[in-house]
């Protein structure tokens, strides 16, 4: 299924929704789930292989199999240990997961996610250790946690699933401490790729056609307050789509 560009916005993120809660059903039966119209199994560009294999083998076996990511955002990051972290669609938890190791028992690690099913999938792999967690139910459109509270922002391919992108940036600058940052991984397309043509290329819930472009994404976060905006892409998800590093820093 393509996404038109004038799908209504609750209908598209019912979409969403409803992908996602499958692909956590999908994992707590046993399988794997993966970015895409439906559950599948991971391939090279989103998915478990992402992260290195230590990461992967210290975490409950739930958490690596629910990874739809195109990334991984706890390295890019660079966590620190007392930091306070949210991470924006948290799924299954391995982002949250990995952030409570790298900031340690003096930090905090925030998932926050709309599915009940991922939620519920998420709280299950942290009952396996993970004291210094908390997963969210909300929309990344309107973070409940107060204004500065966090001091990274990381994000791992669900920005570009989002129907309101400047709300996402202006509440990620919002509960950013002054001088906080943002380490994600998203789904960029290259400049001069129309919202037609990304559509052409895949699935809006497949996490292609609902990207922005590069110069798209540097106005959004320069837009909501954000400075020392960096996008570097990493590896290709479709043609002339990308899966690309964004750092960017909420100023003192």
């Amino acid at each position: 299924m393509t996404h038109q560009p004038d799908e209504p916005h609750d209908d598209l993120r019912e979409r969403v929704r409803a992908n996602y809660a499958a692909a956590a059903r999908t994992v707590t039966e046993g399988g794997t789930a993966c970015c895409g119209p439906t559950p599948v199994e991971t391939g090279p560009e989103f998915g478990a292989e992402l992260y290195a294999a230590g990461e992967r083998d210290a975490l409950p076996a739930d958490a690596v199999a629910a990874s739809l990511g195109c990334g991984n955002p706890t390295a890019v990051a660079e966590l620190r240990a007392g930091e306070h972290v949210l991470d924006l669609g948290s799924g299954g938890g391995i982002d949250v997961l990995l952030s409570a190791r790298r900031v340690g028992p003096t930090g905090r690690a925030y998932g926050l996610d709309m599915t009940d099913e991922m939620l519920a999938l998420a709280r299950a792999n942290a009952a396996a250790g993970a004291t210094n967690v908390e997963f969210l139910r909300g929309a990344i459109e309107l973070v409940p946690l107060p204004s500065a509270s966090v001091d990274v922002v990381i994000s791992n391919c669900v920005i570009n699933l989002s129907t309101d992108k400047p709300a996402v940036f202006a509440e990620a600058f919002r509960v950013l401490k002054p001088g906080g940052r943002i380490g994600v991984t998203d789904v960029v397309a290259e400049d001069g790729l129309t919202p037609e043509q990304r559509a052409e290329r895949g699935d809006h819930v497949g996490c292609v056609a609902g990207a922005l472009s590069f110069a798209e994404y540097r106005a959004g976060l320069a837009a909501a307050g954000f400075t020392g905006i960096e996008i570097t892409a990493t590896h290709a998800v479709a043609d002339r789509m990308h899966s690309a590093i964004v750092r960017a820093t909420r100023p003192r």
